[in-house]
């Protein structure tokens, strides 16, 4: 992956505060007030990642958008969801670190590399950076007038959940499908953080990048190319996947239970997957396991043949064995390493 400027990182604690109120944007028609003298700011949810967040450029409430930067360690998983505005689009370009947001029974998953969008009406959406992970990403928030003035005109090329939040309706989903970034939309992201020109153009240079990665993400064509479709197709199909599994770490289903409940080969679905991914679906249900194993140790609740049991695993030296060859210690020692340093996964082999 491509390295940028490290920003000072602090332990990002999941309890954060509840978003403050400030004053309410006026708007147009297409703006749905919020609560009468409701307020909001999201400086209280990223209060504890302290320097680990820093606001780029432009202003939610002034410019219509707000590019932000985001770089920390969550030693435990943290909670994000507070910072999204209410009628807010945001974009968000994931370097490093997983984590998900969800709500009316869609679902995007944030893998490194890779970007997606989601919306926020007036009820809050469940959202959660995994524990133990440096975490790098960048957002744009668009608010609901800022995409109806300047993307009105192609209006019916958006994406379903785009058109929803200008028009202030009702939203089947809230999020769309996450994508691979690109080694130019890479660059785009470095340039947003140093941008190359003069502190007067910024602000139109800036608006000009927002506008860009609004129509690159946040267009749909009403036909799609057979070969976008079907990639768009198996990044969703990979995503239910990984739900899957993480909804049953001791018991998932078998590669044909999955290709059912999908709706596809279990041959095709295991040849997407690995195409995706990098990995096959045995070695990711592994590395879910481990992940999910490291958490129940760091929290000291289970003792390890408790967790083994727990990830699915029936022997407790296959558990060590496979613990320690994906983070370098045996399970009984983990809780203690971690206290002096991160441990980071080595590999995903299964």
């Amino acid at each position: 992956m491509k390295c940028y400027p490290r920003i000072a990182t602090m332990e990002a604690d999941p309890q954060c505060l509840a978003p403050m109120n400030v004053d309410p944007p006026s708007a147009p028609a297409q703006r749905r007030s919020l609560d009468a003298g409701a307020e909001f700011s999201e400086a209280g949810a990223w209060r504890d990642v302290g320097a680990g967040w820093q606001k780029v450029f432009g202003c939610f409430h002034g410019t219509g958008y707000s590019i932000e930067w985001h770089d920390f360690l969550a030693r435990r998983e943290f909670d994000w969801a507070p910072s999204f505005h209410p009628d807010c689009v945001e974009l968000c370009l994931n370097l490093a670190g997983r984590g998900f947001v969800e709500g009316n029974g869609s679902r995007a998953e944030f893998t490194p590399n890779t970007a997606g969008f989601y919306y926020r009406q007036k009820e809050p959406l469940t959202a959660k950076r995994a524990a133990g992970e440096r975490h790098q990403f960048l957002t744009v928030e668009f608010s609901c007038p800022f995409l109806a003035k300047h993307l009105g005109e192609t209006k019916a090329m958006l994406h379903p959940v785009v058109r929803a939040a200008m028009d202030g309706g009702p939203c089947e989903h809230v999020t769309g499908a996450t994508v691979r970034l690109s080694t130019q939309q890479l660059q785009i992201i470095s340039t947003l953080r140093q941008p190359p020109v003069y502190a007067a153009a910024q602000p139109v240079w800036y608006q000009c990048k927002a506008l860009e990665l609004a129509v690159t993400f946040l267009v749909q064509p009403e036909q799609e190319f057979f070969c976008t479709r079907q990639q768009r197709l198996a990044q969703e199909r990979v995503e239910q996947v990984i739900f899957l599994l993480q909804q049953d770490l001791a018991g998932p289903p078998s590669l044909e239970e999955l290709g059912k409940k999908i709706g596809c080969s279990h041959f095709y679905l295991s040849r997407i997957f690995s195409a995706q991914t990098g990995h096959t679906i045995t070695q990711h249900l592994r590395q879910l396991r481990m992940e999910r194993a490291a958490e129940l140790l760091k929290a000291r609740e289970f003792n390890v043949t408790e967790v083994a049991l727990e990830v699915g695993y029936s022997s407790l030296s296959h558990f060590s064995a496979a613990f320690q060859e994906t983070f370098g210690c045996c399970p009984g020692l983990y809780p203690l390493a971690t206290t002096t340093q991160k441990s980071l996964p080595r590999n995903t082999r299964g």
